[in-house]
């Protein structure tokens, strides 16, 4: 059974370059079997938080948010792709993960940051850590950190020079994490319906 892995991104500004490690990590996961599709918080655009889905009367959700909770319930694991706005969280992928919370319970999750810089968005993915754990996910303990990103991985999300091996080799180790928990928590679910 191949897992089902949401690979969720986070970035409004016009010249994104984080894309680039959303888009090797869909690359590598699928590369090994996995079902992946990038959710890009752009695209999908919610509005600013006004009413979670659950506060919705069924079937009154925007399409949009229905669409993307039906997603998230269905997934096996997911990936936050995050750089880092003045040591915190990127507010477009923060909001889009706002809108939800049940619908993430009982499932695993890795965080991959990012930056421009040498600190590679390690700030933004400690933050990460607490937050998706509050959220009810298994944040699994390895960790990507990329940066300088513009000198890692290219634009169509291919690693390049020292800095992309670098990422190749860190990526096997991430990839066997997030595959080891997200097969227990599925078996487990099969075997015993969560608490809550």
């Amino acid at each position: 059974m191949a897992d089902k892995i949401l690979v969720f991104y986070g970035s409004y500004r016009a010249d994104r370059m984080g894309v680039r490690l959303a888009d090797y990590l869909v690359e590598r996961l699928a590369a090994r079997g996995a079902e992946v599709e990038l959710i890009d918080a752009k695209a999908v655009d919610l509005p600013m938080l006004d009413r979670m889905y659950k506060e919705y009367p069924a079937g009154t959700a925007p399409e949009a948010m229905e669409t993307l909770a039906r997603k998230i319930r269905a997934a096996d694991a997911f990936v936050f792709v995050t750089g880092e706005y003045n040591w915190g969280p990127q507010p477009g992928l923060k909001n889009l993960t706002d809108h939800f919370l049940e619908e993430w319970f009982w499932r695993p999750a890795a965080i991959a940051s990012y930056s421009a810089g040498r600190f590679s968005g390690v700030r933004s993915g400690t933050v990460w850590h607490s937050i998706l754990s509050e959220m009810g996910m298994i944040v699994v303990s390895s960790t990507l950190s990329v940066g300088p990103i513009s000198q890692t991985l290219d634009a169509q999300g291919q690693s390049t020079g020292a800095p992309g091996a670098s990422l190749d080799r860190a990526f096997g180790r991430f990839a066997d994490d997030l595959a080891w928990w997200t097969e227990a928590a599925r078996e487990q679910r099969a075997r015993k319906a969560p608490p809550y």
